[in-house]
């Protein structure tokens, strides 16, 4: 067997059965429920539980999060809301209208991530307008992760109808 075959057996592009999609899936969502707005979760609680030190690192990491958020949404917001679109629309048509698997399942994966994105910079501007701190910031950060988990789950779930109903049309588990 030559090096190319074994490369392509390993990942193949037929991406709903392939176990490593379902794993990158996954840790997607996982990573971005864990990193609300650049900040891990875990200081979050810990902050709510210890509060002193860990309070103000949690303050700051928000504060420089959200600004830097902030400043490139300002300097290169319409770019990338243009380079995203394009993106999306081209992996939309290629995956559903031309029936390219590997462009369905790579929509399924950054579409739902670009919605987390939009609400991630209402989340900033909404921390830095309202210059929240204490537990009001760490209720923001609750509820934006919790928005992040139910577009994940959502997005876990519609993937996971997809993909099943996409392997069942082409006889994949039929044999």
């Amino acid at each position: 067997m030559d090096w190319y075959s074994t490369v392509f057996e390993l990942i193949d592009m037929r991406s709903f059965s392939n176990l490593w999609y379902w794993i990158a899936l996954a840790v997607v969502w996982s990573s971005a429920s864990h990193w609300v707005l650049g900040v891990p979760y875990d200081l979050v609680l810990s902050a709510a539980r210890h509060g002193g030190q860990r309070q103000i690192d949690l303050e700051d990491l928000v504060r420089i999060n959200c600004n830097r958020i902030l400043h490139i949404g300002e300097v290169s917001g319409m770019w990338i809301i243009a380079m995203s679109c394009a993106l999306l629309s081209g992996l939309a048509v290629t995956g559903f209208y031309y029936w390219i698997e590997f462009a369905q399942a790579v929509f399924l994966i950054l579409f739902p991530l670009g919605i987390v994105g939009v609400l991630s910079m209402v989340a900033a501007r909404s921390i830095t307008l309202r210059a929240l701190t204490g537990e009001a910031l760490r209720k923001r950060l609750r509820l934006q992760r919790l928005f992040t988990q139910v577009i994940g789950l959502v997005s876990i779930f519609v993937t996971a109808m997809w993909g099943m109903w996409q392997n069942m049309s082409l006889g994949v588990l039929g044999g």
